[in-house]
């Protein structure tokens, strides 16, 4: 299949959204970037649109256009502005390595007008990838439910059938909007769901990341520094066996899907629940008997998932 699937990437940059969109713009052949729409999430909208130009700057990218989404979720009370994330991601949200100040400006247009855009102008059907809370994709179904039938689907970072990672049960993009997250697996638009089952799974460990850091030039050395500064938390807080790229896996299943093991199955979003708000409610064992709209990935080899990822990042400075 040679044909490339046109993308919007919809990201709170973040470590692991960097990693992401390294990732697609490393697969020319398999993806075209069409649009980057930014929502708060691992930080402010202005930190994470910061963050999203400044990388792309980086790597010598500037004809993306790149439009500021959602500030706050669409019902719920912000918690960007508390800091919460910082643990993870840092004052800026993308702290580590040193990178360049944006070398572009973000478009005019909000992300919602420039999705509507990129959407009605592309004569084929586009493919959302959102690797943050889910703001922005909701307000588009609800403002424009008649392009949802120009979209091929949506891979997203997010959720998890098992296991939270922000509370006991919930993942933190859906956790932060869980009626969003509700809009978009009710859309009726096919999902594949990278939740914490697969992302937990799809780590890089610190003799990876070594080789990584020798292996490439200049962009090669920025992701291996991103990792170095993402790690600590995995390391340290989570005590996980590497450091969990989460993002990744949503860009790596669009261009690898052979790497993952997947199940079809019905997920809803719970928004009430006191103890699982905004938990991802998987039913593999098909118990309501209700539609399937969700592959969810529950697996992924890691050592072909990592070898593909350091591939991926020393591509990028040929």
């Amino acid at each position: 299949n040679m044909r490339k699937i046109p993308i919007i990437m919809d990201c709170d940059p973040g470590h692991d959204d960097a990693l992401a969109m390294l990732w697609a713009l490393s697969e020319p052949e398999k993806l075209e970037i069409k649009a980057v729409t930014i929502v708060a999430g691992n930080q402010t909208l202005e930190k994470t649109t910061r963050n999203a130009l400044r990388v792309l700057t980086f790597a010598g990218v500037h004809n993306i256009p790149v439009a500021m989404g959602a500030d706050h979720p669409l019902m719920r009370p912000s918690i960007f502005e508390e800091g919460v994330t910082e643990m993870v991601h840092g004052q800026s949200g993308l702290d580590g390595p040193a990178m360049p100040e944006p070398g572009f400006a973000p478009e005019k247009m909000s992300a919602l007008q420039l999705l509507i855009k990129t959407i009605e102008e592309s004569e084929e059907k586009i493919t959302l990838v959102p690797t943050g809370p889910l703001t922005n994709i909701a307000a588009l179904f609800l403002v424009r439910p008649d392009l949802k039938e120009k979209i091929e689907r949506i891979s997203l970072m997010g959720g998890g059938a098992y296991t939270g990672n922000w509370t006991p049960a919930a993942e933190y993009n859906i956790y932060v909007d869980p009626e969003a997250a509700s809009i978009v697996f009710n859309s009726g638009v096919p999902i594949v769901m990278a939740g914490l089952d697969v992302t937990h799974q799809a780590y890089i460990t610190r003799e990876e990341n070594e080789i990584l850091r020798q292996k490439g030039g200049r962009i090669a050395v920025f992701a291996a520094e991103l990792i170095d500064f993402f790690s600590r938390y995995h390391y340290e807080v989570e005590k996980l066996p590497g450091c969990t790229i989460h993002d990744a896996c949503a860009v790596a299943y669009l261009c690898h899907p052979e790497i993952f093991v997947e199940k079809q199955c019905h997920v809803d979003i719970e928004l009430e629940g006191s103890l699982t708000a905004g938990t991802t409610v998987c039913d593999p064992g098909n118990y309501e008997g209700k539609e399937k709209n969700a592959t969810v990935l529950s697996g992924v080899d890691r050592e072909k998932f990592a070898e593909l990822f350091i591939e991926a990042m020393c591509k990028l400075d040929k």
